[in-house]
């Protein structure tokens, strides 16, 4: 399916957003309902399912966010994501310095966390059964972790020293977060830990001598701007505005050396992109100008570009039941 994969022509997204989309989700639940969130600050909630079985249909939006709701974001949606147990619950953070925690059925926000800085990125652990941490990346060094429980988001975790684009939940160890950030380092935490940090992830694997000015762990010439695990938690795969992509063994945090060519990054902040979920092999699936490239996952081959956008991709997210 994936390698056939082409637009489809009977089957369309109603148009609600008047600007540009920065993120999209699914809810791992049942895989019916998606989450869009705007950078005007809007935020749309759509019915993917085709209840009238009719051959070409138009996936409607049930509710949004618009710019009259009294708690619509301010400024640009950059994450959304849903409670990864059930559809009642759905976070949203912005540019406006805050994550807020809504709740689907009223539409009020539950909780609203606030931020001295612009938040890029958040993640909600997708295996979490011990903790409701929500890891937040924004324009301060420092990692937050937002506690849904209390409501307080008093953890940190410190290491890097430029703002964090980029934040994602091991979906193999509950405990364990990958971070990207604008000082080119990719650090893997443990939450349990005071120190936290595990490991900052090597491009050189320690190859480089020591008395070179590279000698500093950087997975990256660049931002890294953007991460993603592979479905099993085996292995991490990072953006850069060095162009790169590279894939690490997420255990021993080797880089695997799969050579993706030259990945184009124009992204100023976090870049959204996916990986398959149950396919032989894995793909990823890349923002890349207009079009949104597909590779495969450990080989590094450019399988083929997706066409049918006008202008800049932001984002894609892939649908795990239907492929």
């Amino acid at each position: 399916r994936i390698l056939s994969l082409e637009l489809n022509k009977d089957r369309d997204v109603e148009r609600i957003h008047g600007s540009g989309i920065n993120t999209l989700d699914i809810e791992p639940v049942e895989g019916r309902y998606m989450l869009s969130g705007g950078s005007d600050g809007v935020i749309v909630l759509y019915d993917l399912e085709n209840l009238s079985r009719k051959p070409s249909y138009t996936c409607k939006a049930l509710f949004s966010v618009g710019r009259s709701h009294p708690d619509v974001h301010k400024f640009s949606v950059e994450t959304v994501q849903w409670y990864p147990h059930d559809t009642g619950m759905f976070t949203s953070s912005s540019f406006d310095k805050t994550l807020k925690i809504w709740d689907t059925n009223t539409l009020q926000p539950a909780d609203i966390f606030h931020f001295e800085g612009t938040v890029y990125s958040h993640h909600m652990s997708p295996v979490a059964t011990k903790h409701c941490l929500i890891a937040v990346g924004t324009k301060s060094p420092k990692v937050q972790l937002c506690d849904l429980k209390s409501g307080s988001s008093s953890h940190i975790l410190q290491g890097h020293r430029q703002e964090v684009l980029a934040v994602s939940w091991s979906p193999r160890h509950e405990y364990i977060l990958a971070t990207g950030s604008a000082d080119g380092r990719v650090k893997l935490w443990d939450v349990r830990r005071a120190s936290g940090c595990l490991s900052t992830l090597d491009q050189h694997n320690g190859e480089k001598s020591k008395a070179s000015s590279e000698a500093a762990n950087t997975a990256h010439n660049g931002r890294v701007n953007g991460l993603c695990y592979t479905n099993d938690g085996l292995h991490l795969l990072t953006i850069g505005t060095d162009d790169r992509m590279r894939l690490w063994n997420s255990s021993t945090g080797e880089n695997t050396l799969v050579n993706y060519g030259k990945v184009c990054n124009e992204s100023r902040k976090g870049l959204k992109f996916a990986i398959s979920c149950g396919c032989n092999p894995e793909f990823a699936f890349v923002p890349y100008g207009s079009t949104i490239a597909v590779y495969t996952v450990f080989t590094g081959e450019l399988i083929t570009m997706l066409r049918g956008h006008y202008s800049t991709v932001n984002c894609c997210v892939f649908q795990p039941h239907f492929q």
